[in-house]
């Protein structure tokens, strides 16, 4: 039968980072998937509920917990920042590493695509854990959004907040965004990216462009990088949850698992 437990993991100030760990009792060392999610969701989005199904089908752990700021997570959304992403999900996947000893595979939506990616890079220690990255239509430009014109930004800056509206989400955010900004190039996290990867994304979504996936597929140094297109897929991808938790899965174990004779 499977189990879920809960855990808290406390950051630097003191904050507490609240997540799952899905598992079946009696497995042993086993896989374990490390699920991020975007702005403005939780744990408890559908893609997350197919990627446990699969990893309840096949043994595996799961791990996800909300960004501070989100959920069940303390933290306020006006504080987020690229900094505070990493060391939430640096915390994730540390938790990962202990609760489950086999390989890893670390999963990132939207915004939670830029930070699993990011991740790799600004803690190449953690790097060493992770065997494999997926990538669901991610925001690997994701501060570019932020190019707002003179007037815009100058009140951002004064106020400290920028009132955020699309179709999915209504939040304020704080000028940190800003200032991190000029920390996280594009060009940089396609030159450094080391990680065997798929990457999904949907040719109808109009919050990240597909392009920019095809781009990052295209251009970036480390060639082990698979890109799956939906025609029919938006941002959200819920449509294709399962397939995209099915071939992630089958991703970390191609690159685990020595080939058959």
């Amino acid at each position: 039968m499977r189990h879920c437990e809960e855990f808290e993991l406390v950051m630097a100030d003191g904050e507490m980072v609240r997540g799952d760990c899905h598992f079946t009792p009696g497995q042993g060392e086993t896989p374990v998937v490390v699920f991020a999610h975007g702005l403005g969701s939780d744990r408890t989005g559908q893609k997350i509920g197919a990627f446990e199904a699969e990893c309840a089908q096949r043994g595996w752990a799961l791990v996800a917990a909300d960004f501070r700021g989100h959920g069940r997570s303390d933290g306020k959304m006006v504080d987020l920042s690229g900094p505070r992403l990493l060391e939430d999900l640096a915390a994730i996947v540390g938790e990962a590493r202990q609760r489950a000893g086999g390989p890893l595979l670390l999963v990132g939506s939207s915004m939670g695509g830029w930070t699993a990616a990011w991740l790799t890079i600004a803690h190449p220690e953690l790097a060493r854990l992770v065997d494999a990255c997926a990538l669901i239509a991610p925001a690997l430009r994701f501060f570019d959004w932020l190019t707002l014109d003179e007037t815009a930004r100058a009140a951002w800056v004064e106020t400290g907040r920028h009132r955020l509206r699309t179709e999915y989400l209504d939040m304020e955010l704080g000028s940190q965004l800003l200032t991190d900004a000029s920390d996280y190039s594009y060009d940089e996290l396609r030159r450094r990216f080391a990680l065997p990867a798929v990457i999904f994304h949907g040719m109808q979504d109009e919050t990240i462009p597909y392009q920019l996936s095809l781009d990052f597929i295209e251009r970036a140094e480390e060639r082990r990088l698979e890109l799956y297109l939906s025609r029919e897929g938006d941002h959200r991808l819920i449509a294709q949850r399962r397939v995209m938790a099915r071939e992630s899965c089958n991703l970390l174990d191609r690159v685990t698992k020595p080939p058959a004779d």
